[in-house]
């Protein structure tokens, strides 16, 4: 069990005396995002129908192949969000059942999917809904910025990953789920671990709800993160990287020479040298990352590609952001 109920509680909808929320400590958001799928799959059949927007996580649609499941839906994300309307549609036409998988914090620009109106076509069409917040779950930790997840305690099940924001190396990553015997379908019996006789001397049972068992551990550095800082230092530091990434876009869009995608959901920014080809674009991170100056992420939205800046350091300054945009500059062909 983790150390963390308010965490877990993200995934509680709402609250009874028969469902009680847990977490499984996990590798990161890949294998969340799997077992998310199998505890779907185990709870409602082969059958089940993944349906994601066009924004997923890639782990997504490669946990439904894993899993022997149908090819997944993939829902339009014009705005880099799941559409609702065309999620509607879909569950509409499909035959069920169903598991949506929303995005909260996107790999390409760090958006996040209209929780609240998915959570109600969830209900509307009893769809099952697993929300993918490996990047986004961090803003838990913030009472500035928790209510861009707002939504989210309607959910299944929902992944996290305290190696983004929450600081942790790896393996940090988490699995929470509403309702804890769903994890009931994980249990396996293997006499040298969990004899019955040992588990009914007081032993712990490493199968009994996990697929984990040599790598249980890995909760240790995040339980002595959360008693050193508490939710509140967490949350401190979340809200110096988006505020980070605020000043960063704001001088992105004061610069002549670059052109801001869009103010910052989260801690990520999107910009490009104004007039550049995609070309010059790619040309100037890889020259950046290979000669060890600066490593910035690409991605392509709206047919076009941007640098992509995800701040994660809570001690970046302002003049740091000035010297990343002067080095972009710098390297770009006049």
């Amino acid at each position: 069990t983790t150390p963390f109920p308010r965490v877990t509680a993200a995934a509680r909808a709402t609250p009874s005396a028969r469902v009680t929320p847990s977490a499984l400590i996990t590798t990161g958001g890949t294998e969340s995002n799997q077992l998310a799928l199998l505890l779907a799959r185990e709870a409602h059949g082969a059958g089940i129908r993944l349906v994601h927007g066009a924004n997923a996580h890639h782990s997504l649609p490669r946990a439904a192949w894993l899993l022997g499941l149908s090819e997944p839906v993939v829902v339009p994300a014009p705005a880099g969000v799941l559409d609702p309307a065309a999620l509607d549609e879909a569950l509409t036409e499909l035959p069920g059942p169903h598991l949506v998988a929303a995005t909260a914090g996107t790999t390409d620009a760090g958006l996040i999917d209209p929780l609240p109106e998915i959570a109600a076509l969830c209900v509307a069409h009893g769809a099952r809904l697993h929300v993918d917040a490996a990047y986004g779950g961090g803003l838990l930790f913030s009472d500035r910025y928790r209510d861009r997840l707002s939504g989210l305690d309607a959910a299944d099940t929902v992944t996290l990953d305290l190696h983004k924001l929450g600081w942790q190396p790896v393996a940090a990553g988490l699995l929470a789920v509403r309702d804890r015997r769903t994890l009931a379908v994980l249990h396996h019996r293997a006499d040298y671990l969990n004899a019955d006789d040992d588990i009914e001397a007081g032993l712990p049972d490493l199968l009994g709800r996990s697929l984990r068992t040599s790598r249980r551990p890995d909760v240790l550095k995040i339980a002595v993160t959360l008693k050193a800082l508490g939710r509140s230092g967490l949350g401190r530091l979340v809200e110096q990287v988006c505020d980070r990434a605020r000043e960063f876009a704001d001088l992105v869009h004061g610069h002549p020479a670059f052109e801001l995608y869009d103010p910052p959901t989260i801690s990520t920014v999107l910009f490009r040298p104004a007039h550049a080809s995609d070309d010059a674009v790619a040309a100037v991170r890889r020259r950046l990352l290979t000669d060890g100056r600066a490593v910035l992420g690409r991605a392509r939205i709206d047919g076009r590609l941007w640098l992509k800046t995800t701040l994660l350091n809570p001690h970046t300054r302002p003049d740091d952001l000035a010297a990343l945009l002067k080095l972009v500059e710098g390297n770009t062909p006049g």
